[in-house]
């Protein structure tokens, strides 16, 4: 007999356990996770991740791009599963809630469902999408973009990383590009529990956030062409110093960020000398770079002023600069009946809550060019993320998960 979906709650125990467990996997000396995208770590959580998905009654599949899809059936099996999820890939010195939380949520889900003998009327799918961070291969939400045709397929194959190894190699190396079609496991819609990767609900002593929108994102590649020369008997004026001009760049990306703040940020994140040496001005850097704001015109504008500005800069200081857009993500907005499924789950459990938007880039961003989504944010110490130090506490992450489960109600039908 089942026990009566509206005073269900998950094992916090249970849920807390799983992020501790799967933290061994590229676990680091500071408590952190190393667990880079289709890297041997990667594969031992992939592992992990697919036994316990079948121990929960669930049918796994792989696609070609590695996105792994856990398949629990519901009453009418001809609906499209409802997809929960998010990605188990790290940064290079990552935490254990980024990502892993949404995909053990929505493990934790399932285990609670099967514990209560529910049946939901449509089935639920687990998703853990390939290379969300982008810190091996760019750009990052890589398997996402696959899953709803913002980039083919052939292209994500082929990018590289700073070894030259190439996506369909590493998923190959690791045993993970599937036999499935990039695409072919439909879905009716996503919902995704993500830590906030900011402050506002720490601050504000709020349990929820009920993600509306979503940052849209350019991302830059850079490289400045100057002149190598003797530091010290090469004059100020006649020096072609990439490393100045670079410098300038950055600031100029600061400067318009701040001019169209609030809701716009930017920064430059990597920059590479080539052939560094202590007495040799730098003739060549590569570097990255990008904006972000949920503001298209402001995208738009951020982009211009920063080509416009590049091209000043080079013509002054005499050295060529090459800045390509590499990637462009439209800001989103996700789905009110969604967002309205959440809410309504948090006010049942009696957590505040408050909208929210989010400042980080992911899977559910390309989801919801597709079907309808929306995510749910809890809070992080400090608002700090893709850091070693990341933590969450165990309370906030069950209150997430919590409210995933009602929603998850709510849209697949079981509630009653």
């Amino acid at each position: 007999m089942s026990a009566p979906a509206s005073n269900l709650t998950i094992n916090a125990d249970r849920l807390w356990s799983t992020i501790i467990e799967t933290a061994r996997f590229g676990g680091t000396d500071k408590g952190g996770v190393r667990r880079l995208t289709l890297s041997e770590e990667d594969r031992q959580v992939r592992d992990w991740f697919r036994a316990a998905c079948e121990a929960a009654g669930c049918t796994v599949t792989v696609d070609g791009l590695g996105n792994m899809f856990a398949l629990r059936p519901g009453k009418d099996m001809t609906k499209p599963p409802l997809g929960i999820g998010s990605h188990l890939d790290t940064q290079p010195t990552g935490g254990k809630f980024d990502g892993v939380l949404g995909v053990m949520a929505a493990l934790e889900v399932v285990r609670t469902l099967n514990d209560a003998g529910i049946e939901t009327d449509a089935p639920l799918c687990i998703c853990n999408w390939t290379n969300e961070e982008g810190s091996r291969f760019a750009p990052a939400m890589m398997g996402s973009a696959g899953y709803v045709a913002d980039l083919p397929v052939a292209d994500i194959l082929a990018r590289t990383d700073a070894e030259g190894v190439s996506v369909g190699t590493a998923l190959d190396a690791i045993g993970y590009r599937g036999p499935e079609e990039v695409g072919a496991q439909k879905l009716s819609g996503f919902l995704e529990l993500h830590i906030e990767q900011g402050p506002i609900l720490e601050a504000e002593g709020l349990p929820i956030g009920v993600v509306e929108h979503g940052q849209g994102i350019i991302w830059y590649d850079g490289r400045i062409t100057g002149f190598e020369s003797h530091t010290g008997s090469t004059p100020m004026h006649l020096r072609k110093d990439a490393l100045a001009t670079l410098s300038e760049i950055v600031l100029a990306i600061e400067a318009l960020a701040k001019a169209h703040g609030p809701n716009a940020v930017g920064s430059v994140g990597e920059a590479v000398i080539a052939r560094p040496s202590r007495n040799v001005i730098p003739g060549e850097i590569a570097f990255s770079g990008e904006f972000r704001t949920p503001d298209a015109g402001i995208l738009d504008a951020l982009d211009k002023a920063l080509q416009d500005k590049v091209k000043e800069i080079a013509a002054r200081r005499k050295v060529d600069v090459r800045l390509d857009t590499i990637w462009r993500k439209e800001p989103t907005h996700f789905d009110p009946v969604m967002t309205g499924a959440i809410a309504a789950a948090a006010d049942r459990l009696g957590l505040p809550h408050r909208p929210i938007v989010s400042g980080a880039g992911h899977d559910s961003f390309h989801l919801a060019t597709l079907v309808p989504t929306a995510m749910i944010f809890v809070p992080c110490k400090d608002g700090v993320s893709h850091n070693e130090l990341e933590s969450a506490k165990p309370d906030d992450c069950a209150a997430g998960t919590n409210v995933l489960l009602h929603a998850v109600l709510a849209v697949a039908g079981g509630g009653a």
